[in-house]
């Protein structure tokens, strides 16, 4: 009877209050997050500093992710080439192609691209790794030997992420100024000469400051959520300990980032421009 009417009373609620609640769950799972980064992020500089964990994960994070890095740039420049060209020659305006490309790159699509990327790629495999970890008892493992589970397993990867998403971004940016360079140059007949230079005199110190900036607070994005999902696997309500609590976490992790990465974009926009 109890359950019947609780189950009542929700279905009488109404849309704005159930909106409301979820809302608030909402934030109130954004605050966790971010106590969790907090506790990682200090942990990071506790002694004794675990270099080694921190350079594998710099390779795991930053060096795996180079190829598709390199791919995606390569082929966002040239489409941003085709495109640019053929909007700007309609107003005889080709010459300004180096400068669309570069901007374009550097303040907006290379540090979201880039962040995207390794988030599929390295961001679900650290949920899942994390998630498997927790399902097989192996962090309450490491409590039982007195290691603190955040300090071994999360503040690692925190600072691995906040060193790898500049750097990964700045590469990005590079191999899609040159894809716009192959496009437009080699294919569509811009000289090199007018595309470097303008690409050159258009971008600020400023506007490549903004893309790193961007890139620091997806880097903290990415490996909050990611990270707190698979270490939080265990409190589902669907799945729980097993392998769809794991892949819960991992898609969860995957999706919640992605949207997280574009709404922080617009806000950190915003502030920057």
């Amino acid at each position: 009877m109890v359950e019947l009417g609780k189950m009542e009373l929700e279905n009488k609620k109404s849309p704005v209050a159930k909106l409301g609640e979820l809302t608030l769950l909402y934030i109130q799972e954004l605050g966790s997050i971010a106590i969790f980064f907090s506790k990682g992020f200090f942990l990071i500089f506790s002694l004794p500093l675990h270099l080694p964990r921190i350079l594998q994960q710099i390779q795991f994070i930053g060096t795996k992710s180079i190829f598709v890095i390199c791919l995606t740039g390569a082929f966002t420049g040239m489409v941003l080439g085709f495109q640019g060209y053929y909007s700007l020659v309609m107003f005889g305006s080709e010459g300004f192609l180096g400068s669309a490309v570069s901007l374009s790159l550097i303040r907006e699509l290379g540090p979201v691209l880039a962040a995207i990327m390794v988030t599929g790629r390295a961001g679900s495999a650290m949920a899942a790794e994390i998630g498997i970890m927790r399902i097989s008892e192996q962090i309450d493992a490491l409590k039982t030997m007195n290691i603190n589970p955040i300090r071994f397993l999360i503040s690692p990867k925190i600072a691995a992420a906040l060193i790898s998403f500049p750097l990964l971004t700045a590469l990005f940016d590079v191999i899609g100024i040159f894809g716009g360079y192959l496009t437009g140059s080699i294919l569509l007949g811009i000289t090199p000469e007018i595309y470097f230079s303008r690409a050159e005199t258009s971008v600020l110190m400023k506007d490549i400051n903004g893309g790193f900036i961007k890139s620091i607070f997806f880097a903290i994005i990415v490996v909050s959520i990611c990270c707190y999902q698979g270490y939080y696997t265990h409190t589902r309500s669907e799945g729980g300990f097993g392998a769809k609590g794991v892949s819960l976490s991992t898609t969860n992790a995957v999706v919640h980032s992605c949207v997280i990465i574009l709404v922080a974009d617009y806000v950190l926009t915003s502030f920057l421009m």
